[in-house]
């Protein structure tokens, strides 16, 4: 009997741990380690992850990188054309279109006070009322680099723009302009309400999204009014 018994118990042991070694298969399985994962990891696309690095611009990564653009933006003119974005998910979340009549063009600006216009040099009174530096912009330096984009191009009309990189001196923004006489844009319904004469220079009369921010039309509900300049 006991030994009949310690067979017995023996084999049940054998059983649990059988049991117990295919539990722990089970676990080590790849769908178990998919539902330990959360599932919005699975629905990311591309530009997805790519928004999560810019997110964090203080990782190794993207300070090394801005290392290395903001030494390359710096050899370049203030303003120039770019081949293709150089942050593909901010364009598109923005406006821009992988097709033809879409120009981007990379805008440096100085960083700080902006300064007096003084003709000829010529200033009145005494040194401590000239007031010359330390003059607060009502606009942005995003809406001032599509002001300067936009007088140089004009023929071009700004949809939108964006922040690149910065250093010390200066900021880096990217224009998307549209081409308002290519055969692509005015055949897009979704586009082609740029082509209309009274969308010229958009961005001298506060009409993109970096001037209707800086006209403080952003602001929704009780004494918003209060934050609008114009």
């Amino acid at each position: 009997r006991l030994q009949r018994r310690d067979g017995h118990r023996s084999h049940f042991g054998s059983s649990h741990s059988s049991s117990s070694h295919l539990g722990s298969r089970a676990e080590d399985s790849p769908s178990a380690c998919t539902a330990a994962l959360e599932p919005s990891a699975f629905t990311m696309g591309a530009y997805k992850y790519l928004e999560e690095l810019w997110r964090k611009k203080q990782s190794d990564v993207m300070r090394f990188l801005a290392r290395l653009r903001n030494w390359e933006f710096r050899q370049l003119p203030a303003l120039h054309r770019c081949s293709r974005p150089s942050r593909p998910e901010k364009a598109r979340r923005v406006g821009y279109k992988n097709k033809q009549g879409y120009i981007v063009y990379r805008v440096r600006v100085k960083r700080g006070d902006r300064k007096k216009r003084v003709a000829k040099g010529i200033v009145y009174g005494k040194p401590c009322h000239q007031g010359i530096n330390k003059w607060k912009s009502v606009r942005s330096l995003r809406a001032l680099a599509e002001e300067r984009i936009g007088r140089k191009c004009g023929g071009l009309r700004v949809l939108n723009s964006y922040w690149v990189a910065q250093d010390a001196i200066h900021k880096w923004f990217e224009v998307i302009l549209i081409d308002p006489f290519h055969k692509v844009i005015r055949d897009d319904p979704r586009i082609n309400w740029i082509c209309a004469p009274g969308k010229k220079h958009r961005e001298l009369r506060g009409l993109t999204a970096a001037g209707r921010k800086s006209r403080g039309l952003l602001n929704k509900g009780r004494r918003a009014t209060k934050l609008r300049p114009s």
